[in-house]
């Protein structure tokens, strides 16, 4: 996926694709199909959710921890009713987790445990993330059945315009959206159906946008807002721990982690909204008597917003919404204030499922 397209710029395209519908194409990430009567008792050895309380076609987002408490990644997975996960994680860590899981794998089955991955090739199969309002309008002209009754974290086979292909109603951008998992031969004239639309203005999107869109949707770049010294707790993302989990505890990480939860961090994941130039990735954070408290992790101007935003990792004490702090740019400081985020309301479809 190139960082823009001819046709738009990194604004243009992530405006559209807030007002239309966008085409991403991120083959690049790693799927992966995870089988065996033994694959929850894995699935939640090696990450923080609660595997059972999805019921089938249903997942999360969720992040793989190791021993200390750190994030290896994060991931979307689903409980697939064809007896298997199905498991998407980020193309920079794909080398890093598949080495892991495979020897958490290889363990397992040292135990006498059934279970086994199926790494799936880019050569295989394709990943198409279709984000926008108008995503389910142009998507439903070619399903039979309603893609209304498909909710936000589930997933389905089904056939599209005559392609067979998995649809998951997930995303990185805060709209609306899907991702497709189409044999690999099938996603140029997929793609090509799509953008032949007549249900809405399908665009192709590249990198860039991608990444404010996320931004301002609040969501986390692997290895700029998270990593493997970082823990759930401070990055925010608690809520991804299932609440058995945190009774039960039992997943990499859990004694510090949970420790983390009843006593508090010493610094928190925060947003920011700015003045002057925008923040960047690893800028300083400072109160307002000057003393550094944090550093920036991700930063762009909101194109939505007509405003400087940013996430990082500050103080708690200074984490509080409305919070007035400082962020050197360019060897000047600027002024901003901790923000609620996400910085642009989300419209995922969480409305209930009609009943067949």
């Amino acid at each position: 996926m190139p960082m823009t397209y001819a046709d738009q710029s990194i604004t243009e395209s992530h405006l559209h694709t807030r007002k239309h519908v966008s085409i991403f194409d991120v083959s690049h990430m790693q799927q992966m199909i995870i089988s065996g009567n033994d694959r929850f008792a894995f699935w939640e050895s090696v990450c923080v959710s609660d595997v059972p309380e999805h019921v089938e076609n249903s997942g999360a987002l969720s992040l793989l921890t190791n021993e200390n408490g750190g994030i290896i990644d994060d991931t979307v997975w689903m409980n697939t009713n064809r007896g298997y996960l199905y498991v998407v994680v980020n193309a920079g860590c794909a080398a890093k987790d598949m080495d892991h899981l495979s020897a958490k794998m290889r363990e397992f089955q040292k135990k006498g445990k059934a279970v086994n991955i199926a790494f799936v090739s880019a050569q295989e199969r394709a990943l198409l993330a279709v984000q926008g309002p108008e995503m389910a309008r142009v998507l439903q002209a070619g399903l039979h059945d309603s893609l209304d009754k498909l909710l936000f974290m589930h997933t389905t086979l089904t056939t599209l315009f005559n392609f067979k292909c998995r649809i998951t109603r997930c995303g990185y951008t805060g709209e609306d959206g899907v991702e497709i998992s189409c044999l690999a031969k099938d996603a140029i004239p997929l793609c090509e159906t799509l953008l032949a639309s007549t249900n809405g203005s399908v665009k192709l999107a590249g990198l860039g946008a991608r990444d404010t869109l996320r931004l301002e949707a609040g969501l986390c770049l692997y290895g700029n807002d998270i990593d493997e010294k970082i823990s759930p707790v401070e990055a925010g993302l608690t809520w991804t721990i299932g609440k058995r989990r945190r009774a039960e505890g039992g997943f990499p990480g859990a004694p510090s982690i949970l420790e983390q939860i009843k006593k508090g961090v010493s610094k928190k994941r925060v947003g920011i909204i700015s003045s002057g130039a925008p923040a960047r990735h690893d800028y300083p954070v400072s109160d307002t008597n000057g003393k550094q408290i944090g550093v920036v992790t991700s930063g762009c101007p909101s194109p939505s917003l007509g405003k400087n935003i940013s996430m990082a990792y500050v103080a708690t004490a200074h984490s509080k919404i409305g919070s007035k702090l400082h962020i050197k740019v360019r060897n000047q400081n600027v002024a901003g204030e901790v923000v609620k985020m996400p910085f642009v309301p989300s419209n995922y479809h969480h409305g209930r499922a009609k009943a067949t």
